[in-house]
């Protein structure tokens, strides 16, 4: 296909679709980015001998198509296998991650089990009268007592909202469309129509991070004389003739016969002078912002082994806490580990604003008041990330089908990929799923809707192997 494209975002799916587009396309590629390093929320951060892995990225997918990229990507010796290990933390006890409902009631002890069970039968004489939010959803599945428990405080922590305003969509996109009582049969081997899933045990993991994956690519992409401009911002893009006019902040110019773009739906449709009603749609989209306070410790016994663990106590603001050494001992220095105290933040609210040094205090205060003491070394870290998640309320469905018709409609050639370019929570191989495809259909090699990625009620870490069903708190 003659004349050239251009990219926008250097993340999973940017550098998925420049990857491919490589393979066969005879046209000039071009690729830029917001920030200093290639990767998006994938990026390996790297500060004085310490390297961070921004949210836990699991190298596991479904897909034998990403499991084959990533092959492709990476040589075999760079990749680990890691153990997967991630808990709940309650009340100074550990729950299974994601939760089983025996597990979670025999630890809660007879009598609060016993509630729990009492109130998951009384949802089902009065259940919830409105089960589009995602309070509504798990209560009437699980009852109001493991609701609070295990679902409403954490929740609440990620999207910053209350969960009678976060739809059930979210609910049926992570949990298990199971009930209370048809969990614990499965427990204990009563059959079941369908065939029940278990997590996966380990995973692959580059030495140095994920970041290491996506800088490798990004060489491998510059070699082959693909420009990708880091610390670059879109100033403007001109549509005439079929054609985008693209302006940087370098004063550079590309134009382009396609684009892919993961740049927040919500940006895009008054960069390219869209309708009002579109305009309007996509101001109703919502982002929560997100921050880690990276925290190199002394590596002890007592130090807990997961590769996170999921905070449910309103007591504290950090919701995730990462072990740096538990992803890659390449991760840290000998003798150490480096904890990630993860916190789900507005940008500009009190947290995002504090200055790093109040940040570290902060978590290293949250720390003990866990009752997880450690050993602190001199230095602490903080990253922050804009626009991490894509809010599921109540406007977003709406709004973003309207944004994607209207590009479907009005610029063909235009294809919004990943998390933030379809306004969907995406897992990495999602992401890079969106932008295989999308370019397929760009070289006309299929004729598919590339957004119809991960829209399915399984958890991608899941395998067919077992008789225990695993519920999914929210993560």
């Amino acid at each position: 296909m003659p004349g050239s494209v251009f990219i926008i975002g250097a993340g999973p799916a940017g550098l998925t679709a420049a990857y491919e587009l490589n393979k066969v396309f005879d046209g000039d590629i071009s690729l830029c980015d917001l920030d200093s390093q290639v990767g998006g929320i994938s990026r390996t951060v790297y500060r004085n001998g310490w390297r961070f892995d921004i949210g836990g990225h699991r190298f596991f997918s479904k897909s034998k198509l990403v499991n084959n990229l990533w092959d492709e990507m990476l040589s075999p010796e760079v990749f680990e296998l890691r153990p997967r290990k991630s808990r709940i933390y309650y009340r100074g006890k550990y729950f299974d991650y994601p939760l089983k409902p025996l597990n979670a009631l025999l630890s809660l002890g007879i009598l609060e089990s016993a509630l729990c069970i009492l109130s998951y039968f009384w949802v089902k004489i009065c259940p919830p009268k409105d089960q589009s939010t995602f309070e509504g959803w798990v209560a009437a599945r699980f009852g109001w007592r493991l609701y609070r428990i295990f679902f409403k405080t954490y929740t609440e922590k990620v999207w910053g909202i209350s969960t009678l305003q976060l739809k059930s969509t979210w609910a049926a996109q992570r949990i298990k469309n199971l009930s209370l009582f048809g969990a614990i049969k499965d427990a204990f081997g009563i059959k079941h129509k369908e065939l029940v899933t278990t997590l996966i045990d380990s995973f692959k993991y580059p030495k140095l991070g994920p970041g290491q994956l996506w800088e490798i690519v990004a060489s491998k992409l510059e070699s082959n004389g693909i420009s990708i401009k880091l610390n670059t911002k879109i100033e403007h893009i001109t549509f005439i003739n079929e054609k985008y006019l693209i302006n940087l902040n370098d004063n550079s110019e590309f134009e382009a016969n396609g684009v892919f773009s993961s740049m927040p739906l919500c940006d895009v449709p008054s960069l390219l002078g869209a309708p009002r009603e579109i305009m309007l749609a996509a101001q109703k989209l919502k982002y929560r912002d997100f921050l880690i306070v990276a925290l190199p410790v002394q590596a002890t016994e007592e130090l807990f082994d997961d590769n996170w663990i999921y905070i449910h106590d309103s007591t504290v603001k950090v919701g995730r806490i990462q072990n740096y050494l538990s992803w890659s001992p390449y991760l840290v220095n000998s003798g150490t580990s480096c904890l990630g105290m993860e916190y789900f933040v507005n940008k500009f609210d009190e947290i995002w604003s504090a200055s790093d040094s109040d940040l570290i205090d902060l978590a290293r205060k949250e720390l003990n008041l866990l009752g997880l003491n450690c050993e602190f070394l001199s230095e602490g870290y903080v990253v922050r990330v804009e626009k991490a998640y894509p809010v599921y309320d109540d406007n977003y469905f709406e709004a973003t089908n309207q944004i994607k018709h209207w590009l479907n409609e009005a610029h063909p050639n235009w294809f919004q990929i990943g998390r933030n370019g379809q306004h969907h929570y995406n897992n990495q191989d999602h992401s890079m799923l969106t932008a295989y495809h999308a370019v397929r259909n760009f070289l006309g090699l299929q004729d598919g809707d590339f957004w119809n990625v991960n829209i399915g009620n399984d958890y991608h870490e899941e395998i067919n192997n077992s008789r225990q069903a695993p519920i999914y708190p929210s993560s």
